[in-house]
């Protein structure tokens, strides 16, 4: 069943990428910035580590409602305003945090600032807004950038929290998202052309989408990919320090070359997707990550000590993950065109939920 058309024509618009890049940055730092000042935050705020999960837990169940809806409200509404207002809603709860002077304060902040997942979906959307069949090479690029914060955000975390105390990871962050709203006030476009009439339209044709085979084929590819992804980095470094004795020094070099190959698949798929087809991409991807995990599976069950044997063909699961993903993003948005904002967030939604499946339960000791 063809899409309908359920919006008003309006000239057509451009899309800085760099924009988009910082956006899809800014979107996934908050997760691991502040991760190296937990023992800090919970001594300066008197509570203990069960509550303080929620901080993770609760960030990332908020992340996945505001997906879901905030992509659907971006069809309606447009992107530039959505985008402005979870970078608005973002500042305002990074300043809390900064400013937190117990678990609840910090834990309501920290909700707020959860706002800013949402411009991750809506992103992709707009790119596919502009750059229609390209979409793919260019979210490529965009993840290349997503993927970088996570991996600087703990290093920087730890400096500013040595140096400053663990609020001045928040105060940067407030300072992140108050240029970056001034940036998008002034360079970003609104990129949706057909705005749905009301939301009613946009709800009779949101079971579109929700019918479409194509749709939970990208979806699904997503969410199994980037939660095994993170499944395997939550779990290497129990496994690693129980096995193989590493330091963290040591761990922290192999995991960051695991998410430099994530990178540099990006940028593969961002260099070739116009010689590349969708389907041929992800399948190779595919291929990829899960060729990485049977090959240290096969070296560790032939009883190798040598932890580089084991753990360096894992950086095929990050080479894998970064050329699919950009792909199955692209596809899922390009189903129904006029649903972009909605098929965002929605797949959104599922990769979260997807993540939390497979992540493994880990205690603070």
């Amino acid at each position: 069943m063809e899409s309908k058309e359920i919006g008003i024509s309006k000239s057509a618009p451009s899309l800085n990428l760099v924009v988009v890049s910082l956006l899809c940055a800014c979107s996934v730092l908050p997760l691991s910035i502040f991760l190296p000042s937990l023992p800090n935050i919970f001594s300066d705020l008197h509570v203990d580590y069960a509550v303080m999960s929620l901080s993770l837990a609760g960030y990332a169940g908020l992340s996945a409602i505001l997906e879901l809806f905030m992509g659907s409200l971006s069809d309606r509404f447009g992107r530039r305003p959505i985008i402005l207002l979870s970078l608005a809603l973002f500042t305002i709860g990074s300043l809390g945090c900064a400013l937190a002077t117990n678990a609840w304060s910090f834990l309501a902040s920290r909700f707020v600032q959860a706002a800013v997942t949402s411009s991750y979906p809506v992103s992709i959307a707009a790119v596919r807004d502009v750059f229609g069949k390209e979409a793919a090479g260019k979210i490529g690029y965009a993840a290349t950038a997503a993927a970088l914060a996570p991996m600087l955000g703990p290093a920087l975390g730890g400096f500013l929290d040595e140096i400053f105390g663990w609020r001045a990871n928040f105060w940067v962050l407030a300072g992140v998202g108050a240029l970056l709203f001034v940036f998008c006030w002034i360079d970003l476009d609104e990129t949706k052309t057909n705005i749905s009439r009301s939301i009613k339209a946009q709800l009779e044709a949101y079971p579109i989408l929700l019918r479409s085979n194509r749709f939970w084929g990208y979806t699904v590819c997503l969410a199994c990919s980037t939660g095994a992804f993170y499944a395997f980095l939550t779990g290497v470094p129990t496994t690693a320090k129980i096995s193989f004795n590493l330091s963290p020094a040591a761990l922290g070099a192999y995991m960051g070359a695991i998410t430099l190959g994530f990178m540099s698949g990006s940028f593969l798929s961002g260099r070739y997707s116009k010689r590349w087809s969708l389907a041929r991409t992800m399948v190779w991807g595919r291929i990829l990550a899960c060729f990485g995990p049977l090959i240290s599976l096969t070296i560790a069950l032939l009883g190798t000590s040598e932890v580089f044997w084991v753990l360096a063909p894992c950086m095929l699961v990050g080479i894998g993950n970064g050329l699919s993903s950009p792909c199955a993003n692209a596809g899922a948005v390009s189903v129904h065109p006029t649903l972009a904002g909605s098929a965002a967030g929605l797949a959104g939604c599922i990769t979260i939920g997807g993540d939390s499946c497979f992540l493994p339960e880990l205690e603070l000791s």
